[in-house]
């Protein structure tokens, strides 16, 4: 990187031909352009000193780096900088496609693992499985290394090879495994069929490139399975959002033509802009339901807000993240950019579902009666701030800390590679049922499976605080940690039915990969449920719509 040694009055030149040239906006508005000049000036010195003469070497795109990420951080969540090397990242968030080996890996226990290998993609192709351990890159060591940092070494151009030296599960040898790179398409509509005779199902995972078309084919093929379509739902949950603009598509499914969708409002007034609907609807009549849950944001939050805002359908689940930003990309050199939030969008109500405060980069729950209030097309009141309540909300138990644990720490995915080793593949879900809970406890077992709970460490600190003030005794303390581990012990047949839903859609995937995952997911699903038992009411499906 070049050092700049200019003085202040050179840096306020340049500094002020980069602004005026963006918009005449920030030249009327700015009038700071000395304390830019002096800043950038003491930023490069203090860079340049750091890397002359720390102690240790230094990789100075990594220190860069590292500060430009602080200081984004300081802003919002979603700002964000992406290096040259994290552009295949950022082509897969937008476009759904990049360059590699099609893999989804991460690190457990230190080890770069497949986690799974996506369908028809060159990891696929060339036999790489689930619970593969990648040892080497290219003769190169792979223990320690991050999983972003396996990915930046396996992407590059298609039709160059890799070689990745694996261990796998049941095998003694290590093997060599070589693969031919190239452009790998992650489908953003992965799985839509219908869920009883006359009522479909679309999951849309992502808003990235063609998800307005792509749900709405899947649309017109559930209409040609069954052309007396009761109801169709649209899954949108822990789908984290994408392009706006298919946002405004995915709506356009759903809502007739030159219909606002949504208005983006920030700093640069040239760049407010509203959406409207360009295209006739699939269909505008059949009744839908959306789920969210609180892993649904962004552009995912228009569309669940624009069909509560337009009394199109009905909602199910829980309350959304709470994202109501846009974010604008800036190409700054180097093959390098930054992603930046440069408004706030709102729905056809006027409302804003940006939640107000953050902690730890996750929003905070804002009550009710601190949002403000709008109506619906039809006169329904819902409210700003803090993301899309649903219409019908359902308490789902699927966040205890046995679930949580089981996941995070990769029991339940170790189990299965165990169980693939013995057991026929999966060749239809309806055929398939775990029934082999036993086996999975004394895996557990043998795993030495243990887990700590909020209530423990918060018992932890009650122990510490009695020790200095005395209200406890030790004893009482001890009474109540035998309670929780009683019922710790009891977790895991409580939890039991959640487990197993999680345990068939890991060993579905392996062989039938994210579209299988979603079919088995289907058949203990509590909100399909609500939503077939919703359509099977039109009278309260019509008097939800209407307020009453």
């Amino acid at each position: 990187m070049k050092i700049l040694k200019s003085r202040s009055i050179k840096i306020i030149a340049v500094v002020t031909v980069l602004f005026t040239g963006m918009a005449t906006t920030f030249v009327n508005n700015s009038g700071n352009y000395f304390e830019i000049a002096k800043n950038i000036e003491i930023f490069t010195n203090l860079y340049k000193e750091v890397n002359t003469y720390y102690v240790d070497e230094l990789d100075p795109a990594q220190l860069m780096k590292t500060g430009v990420d602080a200081m984004l951080a300081s802003l919002d969540p979603y700002t964000n900088y992406f290096s040259e090397g994290q552009i295949e990242g950022y082509r897969l968030m937008t476009e759904g496609r990049y360059n590699g080996i099609g893999a989804d890996i991460r690190s457990i226990d230190g080890v770069p693992t497949v986690m799974a290998p996506y369908k028809d993609a060159p990891a696929d192709k060339a036999g790489l499985k689930a619970g593969d351990r990648i040892l080497k890159i290219d003769g190169k060591e792979t223990e320690g290394k991050t999983a972003d940092e396996v990915h930046t070494f396996i992407k590059g151009y298609p039709g160059t090879e890799v070689v990745l030296t694996i261990k796998r599960p049941g095998e003694k040898k290590e093997m060599d495994i070589t693969l031919t790179r190239d452009e790998v398409h992650i489908a953003n509509v992965p799985y839509s069929g219908m869920v009883s005779d006359d009522v479909g199902y679309m999951a849309l995972t992502t808003f990235t490139r063609e998800a307005g078309r792509n749900v709405g084919n899947a649309l017109r093929d559930l209409k040609v399975e069954q052309p007396d379509l009761k109801g169709v739902i649209l899954d949108l949950r822990n789908n984290g959002g994408g392009l706006l603009a298919e946002a405004v598509n995915v709506c356009n499914v759903f809502i007739p033509k030159n219909e606002l969708v949504v208005s983006t409002k920030g700093k640069v007034k040239d760049w407010n802009r509203s959406f409207k609907t360009l295209n006739m609807p699939v269909d505008e009549q059949v009744p839908v339901v959306v789920l969210i849950n609180n892993g649904s944001a962004s552009a995912s939050e228009i569309v669940s807000g624009v069909i509560q805002d337009l009394d199109r359908g009905v909602l199910i689940g829980q309350q959304s993240y709470g994202k109501g930003l846009v974010q604008n990309t800036k190409d700054i050199g180097y093959n390098s950019k930054v992603k930046m939030t440069t408004a706030k969008y709102y729905i056809p109500s006027g409302r804003c579902i940006q939640a107000i405060e953050y902690k730890d980069g996750e929003p905070v729950h804002i009550p009710d009666d601190q949002r403000t209030a709008f109506k619906t097309r039809s006169g329904r009141t819902v409210l700003d701030g803090g993301g899309v309540k649903p219409d019908i909300f359902l308490d789902l138990d699927g966040k205890s800390d046995i679930l949580k644990k089981l996941e995070e720490q990769f029991f339940i995915f170790n189990y299965v590679t165990e169980w693939a080793l013995e057991n026929p593949g999966v060749t239809e879900v309806k055929d398939f049922h775990f029934t082999q809970w036993d086996s999975f406890v004394q895996f557990l077992e043998k795993q030495n499976f243990a887990y700590d709970t909020k209530t423990e460490e918060l018992l932890d600190q009650i122990r510490e605080a009695a020790k200095e003030d005395g209200y406890i005794s030790p004893a009482d303390i001890q009474v109540l940690e035998n309670k929780i581990i009683e019922a710790k012990k009891n977790d895991l047949n409580k939890n039991k039915q959640a487990i197993i839903d999680l345990i068939e859609k890991e060993i579905v995937s392996r062989y039938l990969y994210v579209k299988g995952r979603i079919e088995v997911g289907l058949r203990n699903d509590k909100e399909i449920e609500e939503a077939l038992k919703l359509f099977a009411d039109p009278e309260r499906y019509k008097s939800i719509l209407q307020g009453k």
